[in-house]
């Protein structure tokens, strides 16, 4: 008896601590394009896609990446409990930036065709990483 209701404590605790499973990302716009093309042997319109793509990305980025610089920049010497707020705008800068990053990866999973959407199921189990599903019969514009 003891010995479930520590099992159950642990496996809530890992709940709350957010050792969830991590999403299974691509990384569309970062220093893995070369690989992304050649691991799913992307076609000539693909890689037109991610190439524009990965600039739409930068660009979103480089804005937020800009507005966390001068939030830093502005609140450099404020008092410990402006910080705890400049904190938590901080981290909404750095979601908004990781949410970027999955739509590009989502839009590209969009355009896969059969065989790459299943390489990339296989190689996601494989890293034990939850795979982004997205309806791949609309193409996002």
């Amino acid at each position: 008896m003891r010995f479930r209701s520590t099992l159950i404590y642990t496996l809530l605790l890992y709940g709350f601590l957010g050792f969830s499973q991590q999403d299974c990302l691509l990384g569309i716009g970062g220093k893995d394009n070369e690989t992304i093309l050649e691991v799913f042997q992307l076609n000539e319109e693909q890689q037109e896609k991610m190439r524009n793509w990965s600039a739409e990305l930068k660009i979103r980025n480089d804005i937020l990446k800009d507005q966390a610089k001068h939030l830093i920049k502005k609140h450099e010497e404020s008092s410990p409990e402006v910080l705890m707020t400049v904190s938590l705008k901080y981290k909404g800068l750095l979601d908004s930036m990781k949410q970027n990053l999955r739509m590009m990866d989502a839009r590209m999973l969009s355009i896969f065709n059969d065989r790459q959407y299943k390489r990339y199921l296989d190689l996601c189990h494989q890293l034990t990483l939850r795979p982004i599903h997205v309806e791949r019969s609309v193409n996002e514009k």
